[in-house]
């Protein structure tokens, strides 16, 4: 298991590039990915609280006196609205945001808006299937505040990127072993959402992030393309000044 939705091998990571990760979090992405690499980093994150949490996580990292600039740095703000300049970004990456927001296109026009002529695009949300079954079994699972307000097909959300005058070239699915997880949680949500089956189960997901075991390692690389839970595209800016079409909603 990676903490990471977004595989930076299909991200074509240049040194000196700026990177946007759009809706942050605790800033798994930001951390990994700016720390990682010979560039520049920011997350940005509507939320205080995890954006605080961001911060501390990064602190436990050291650098010396000789650094120019820190690697990595979080901002607020929201994605309807970034606080950017045009083409500010080579690389933008939106990991498991789109299905928070319910107008999400006006997310992807400032994403267009920040991101320079010839950059890459990676998003990610959740595959339509496994999100279909925590639907049914769960309402709390998406009626919590800040919870999912729609469930994407992967051909939707790609119409509605590629109307903006980007154009995908890899796409994948991520975090199988994650969705067994997620249908015993909604399936005990209203009895015991901590029921000891969940809290086993979660044990098994930490022990295989921190020993990386080759036998899920291989399974999960094998239920990837059928039960990933995540869908995750990569794009690049193929018009430098579109006319942006209405994708169908």
């Amino acid at each position: 298991m990676s903490l990471e939705t977004i595989d930076q091998q299909y991200l074509g990571l240049q040194p000196q590039d700026l990177l946007l990760d759009l809706g942050c979090g605790e800033g798994r992405h930001t951390i990994s990915l700016g720390l990682g690499e010979s560039i520049t980093a920011v997350g940005l994150d509507l939320s205080a609280r995890d954006l605080r949490t961001a911060s501390l996580r990064l602190a436990d990292f050291t650098f010396t006196d000789a650094d120019d600039h820190l690697p990595v740095c979080f901002t607020q703000g929201t994605g309807d609205r970034l606080p950017f300049r045009d083409n500010t970004f080579s690389k933008v990456v939106c990991s498991e945001v789109l299905e928070h927001i319910p107008d999400y296109v006006a997310f992807l026009r400032e994403i267009k808006r920040v991101i320079r002529p010839g950059g890459v695009l990676a998003v990610s949300v959740p595959a339509a299937f496994p999100e279909w079954v925590c639907w049914k079994l769960s309402d709390a699972y998406h009626e919590v505040e800040g919870g999912h307000v729609r469930i994407f097909s992967a051909s939707e959300l790609n119409q509605a990127i590629e109307g903006l005058n980007f154009k995908r070239y890899k796409t994948h699915r991520a975090h199988a072993l994650h969705v067994p997880y997620w249908w015993l949680k909604c399936l005990l949500w209203r009895s015991d959402p901590q029921h000891p089956i969940v809290q086993l189960y979660h044990r098994f997901l930490v022990w295989d992030l921190m020993q990386k075991p080759w036998i899920s390692r291989g399974l999960e690389r094998l239920l990837n393309p059928i039960l990933g839970k995540s869908i995750v595209m990569y794009y690049t800016v193929t018009d430098p000044d579109p006319k942006p079409t209405e994708p169908s909603q």
